[in-house]
């Protein structure tokens, strides 16, 4: 079982496509987009249910340099 959640990243001027190379590169996503307004990058995660979600975040994405900024999204089933 796993838990989705969706993360949104405001990256440093500049440094969107770097970031967004480097999370392909990582290959912990399930869909990446790019998208406008307060964020830059919009992505999909399915962490493994032994995982601690912020532990999982903050160790296998937000060391990449040029986010400034993360909000995370948990999901729940409810139908």
């Amino acid at each position: 079982m796993t838990t989705c959640v969706f993360v949104q990243l405001r990256c440093t001027p500049g440094a969107t496509y770097r970031v967004a190379e480097e999370i392909v590169l990582r290959e912990i996503h399930s869909e990446l987009y790019s998208t406008s307004g307060d964020f830059d990058l919009m992505l999909k995660l399915y962490i493994p249910e032994d995982e601690d979600v912020g532990k999982y975040i903050n160790d296998r994405l937000l060391d990449i340099a040029g986010i400034e900024r993360s909000r995370t999204t948990l999901t729940f089933k409810a139908f």
